[in-house]
């Protein structure tokens, strides 16, 4: 913070009011062990969703497209919006008994599997406003506790990937993985979903080396326009 007042020339008594509403609304973050701050996921969202004729959606959307028609299931790309995941780009299967979603669903993030793909690797603050928010039980396998959600994020971290199996809606499983900025911080996560009797759990740690590869493409390409 001192460093701060010093660069722009405010005091530190103002940069730390300013700090705190900015920390607040997620355009900065905190390290609790050292007190450093850092760009928080809410601005690299806003670079990313305010890119003109580059954004993040037109960029993932190709790699979408070759996922579903590849597992033939339905895929989707969301980002992290307070406690909320927000579906930016929806691609249904075309099979009769399929994942019904649409661009601009909200759903909460603690127990969906694009939720937890971002939140095993974002910072405590986040997780816990996601926690405070409340952790409804939606099926008898939602993780309902802040203990269960923590221990979930180990294997995610370990995988690359996270999975929800009928946490959120019964009958429905998905696998999601987060997209990586520059800093190794998440700014949105791709996901595809479908029925638990025909995307098992089997199934699903079957796809996610092909779903890996092409969010490392979609990575690096949005890397190389952003330059975050």
């Amino acid at each position: 913070m001192t460093q701060i007042s010093e660069q722009i020339g405010v005091h530190k008594s103002t940069v730390h009011r300013l700090l705190a509403t900015l920390e607040e609304k997620s355009f900065v973050e905190r390290n609790s062990a050292t007190g450093a701050y850092r760009l928080g996921i809410q601005m690299f969202q806003m670079a990313y969703l305010t890119l003109e004729h580059n954004d993040l959606r037109q960029i993932a959307t190709p790699y979408l497209q070759r996922l579903s028609e590849q597992f033939r299931e339905t895929v989707s790309l969301s980002i992290l919006d307070g406690t909320d995941m927000v579906y930016l780009r929806v691609i249904e299967s075309q099979q009769r008994v399929k994942l019904a979603a649409a661009t601009g669903q909200r759903l909460p993030a603690f127990c969906t599997a694009s939720g937890k793909a971002i939140l095993a690797f974002s910072s405590d603050e986040v997780v816990q406003r996601v926690i405070d928010q409340g952790m409804d039980k939606h099926t008898e396998y939602t993780l309902d506790s802040p203990g269960k959600l923590i221990e979930s994020f180990y294997p995610i971290r370990n995988q690359g990937f996270a999975l929800s199996l009928q946490e959120y809606e019964e009958g429905i499983n998905a696998i999601a993985v987060p997209i990586m900025n520059l800093n190794h911080q998440p700014i949105a996560s791709v996901a595809v979903a479908g029925p638990s009797y025909r995307l098992s759990q089997e199934r699903m740690l079957e796809v996610a080396p092909e779903i890996l590869a092409r969010v490392r493409e979609i990575s690096a390409e949005v890397e190389m326009i952003t330059n975050i």
